[in-house]
């Protein structure tokens, strides 16, 4: 389906570009749905999960995996704006006894039993290993499985994340396809490699 079908499809209004509203924030911009299909596909993500969108913008992320994988999902974003549509298209598409968003710093966002973690290059370098250390400490005070995702990875994220080595890259889906062979056009899937966390 392309991206109209899929708004209908989930009764909601995520499409267009916004400008960030401060210097620490990225634009907002949907991730591709024919992306967020590969992601449901792949079977990275399970009905068992929680999964958080780092930088959710209007909730798009969110929102597809409640609906096509049935997990629990949430989203915190910056702006106040686009939480409130966040939340309207939350109210639309008739998912919110499983879908949650939250205003707010990422460095600062309170972690519980998240099991999956999703970036869109939200933000910098330096917030990302904050929220990063944020997620570790996380999983070593409940110890559980997590993952992390990456849609559209910058080299500096890239080079943190390959030098972290309370992580271990688990795989890679290439979507240079779908957008005229763009090396950026990638999910990185990373696994916390803490004691007591991984089986």
């Amino acid at each position: 389906m392309n991206e109209r079908e899929w708004e209908k499809r989930l009764r909601i209004h995520t499409a267009g570009r916004e400008q960030a509203n401060s210097a620490r924030n990225a634009p907002y911009e949907p991730t591709p749905y024919s992306v967020l299909e590969r992601l449901r596909d792949s079977g990275w993500l399970a009905k068992g999960d929680h999964l958080l969108d780092y930088g959710c913008g209007k909730g798009r992320v969110a929102l597809f995996c409640a609906r096509e994988i049935g997990c629990l999902a949430s989203g915190v974003d910056f702006s106040a704006k686009l939480i409130q549509l966040a939340n309207d298209n939350s109210a639309r598409s008739g998912l919110t006894d499983r879908v949650r968003f939250h205003c707010g710093a990422a460095e600062r966002h309170p972690l519980a039993d998240e099991t999956a973690f999703f970036f869109f290059h939200p933000f910098s370098d330096a917030v990302l290993r904050v929220v990063l250390s944020r997620i570790l400490d996380s999983l070593y005070a409940r110890p559980r499985p997590a993952q992390l995702i990456f849609y559209y990875p910058s080299d500096a994220y890239i080079a943190y994340l390959e030098g972290e080595p309370r992580l271990t890259p688990a795989g890679r889906i290439d979507c240079r396809d779908l957008f005229g062979g763009n090396a950026r056009e990638e999910l990185l899937r990373y696994r916390a490699n803490i004691e007591g966390v991984l089986p």
